[in-house]
């Protein structure tokens, strides 16, 4: 009786198993499971965090909010973002201080279509949390300039410009994995200069990331995965500048299975996120 007792248990247990869905699962870099927790404590160590997200995922998005209130009651926090621009740094300020409303922010910064689902919870976590927020990306008519002309394109910029980019001359290594895909990635169409437009925004916001970082704080950073994948990117560039920077980086993957990633996906960042592909998109 006792056997079949214990044989009953089992099958509820594993039935209510087969019920759990989730929507995302954590790996450490060598592709074992991890717990948020773990994150999170990682995350406290640490000066910067890279959180590298597929810009319209609802379920990452989320996650961004959630590890920023976590670490904010531990830690002061700088919060910065690839989706703002760094010459709309002014009208954000105006924005976390209150000198201006969300309408007059609309009009005089380029948001990002998604801005008010996924990114201005962020923002006025800021806001209401007397937080800076930066502005770290290269005004995109810049990078246009890089993938068209390369990096001379910048040499031109005025005084007053060239405070919104990284400092001139801008340092590359076309070598860098990251840089060589994206030319296999474009065939064709590649250009020599599109990795180029690629590193002034990864410079960039390492830049701006460094300029900003705080005695005893945090910098979380909102960015594309891609940015910062492969510890490449905006890392590569913080790491060139402060080797002993102590950064934790987070990548985004989608996919079916939440059990296991790909060893290709090994060492993709310190943690991996993974997401159920058919999570809502935004947008």
């Amino acid at each position: 009786m006792k056997k079949v007792t214990l044989f009953i248990a089992f099958l509820i247990c594993f039935g209510l198993n087969a019920q759990d869905k989730k929507a995302y699962q954590l790996f450490d870099k060598k592709g074992k499971k991890t717990t948020y927790a773990k994150l999170l404590k990682a995350a406290e160590k640490s000066q910067v965090v890279l959180f590298g997200e597929y810009h319209n995922n609802s379920v990452v998005h989320w996650l961004q909010l959630e590890l920023t209130k976590d670490l904010a009651v531990k830690k002061p926090l700088v919060l910065g973002a690839e989706m703002i621009e760094a010459d709309n740094q002014a009208p954000l300020d105006q924005y976390l201080k209150g000198e201006i409303n969300q309408k007059q922010l609309d009009t005089t910064a380029r948001l990002w279509p998604n801005y008010k689902t996924d990114y201005k919870p962020l923002v006025d976590f800021a806001k209401e949390n007397k937080l800076p927020f930066i502005a770290t990306n290269i005004p995109r008519r810049y990078a246009a300039a890089v993938s068209k002309k390369g990096f001379e394109a910048l040499e031109t910029l005025t005084a007053e410009e060239k405070a919104w980019i990284a400092p001139l001359p801008i340092a590359y290594d076309e070598n860098l994995p990251g840089y060589v895909n994206m030319m296999k990635m474009m065939g064709d169409h590649a250009s020599p200069n599109m990795p180029k437009a690629q590193a002034s925004k990864d410079a960039t916001m390492a830049y701006f990331i460094e300029k900003n970082l705080k005695d005893g704080s945090i910098f979380i950073h909102y960015n594309g995965t891609y940015h910062s994948d492969n510890f490449e990117g905006i890392n590569w560039y913080l790491k060139k500048n402060t080797p002993n920077l102590q950064i934790i980086t987070i990548a985004t993957l989608e996919q079916k299975d939440l059990e296991k990633i790909m060893p290709e996906d090994y060492n993709k960042a310190d943690y991996i996120l993974v997401i159920d592909e058919d999570v809502t998109k935004t947008h």
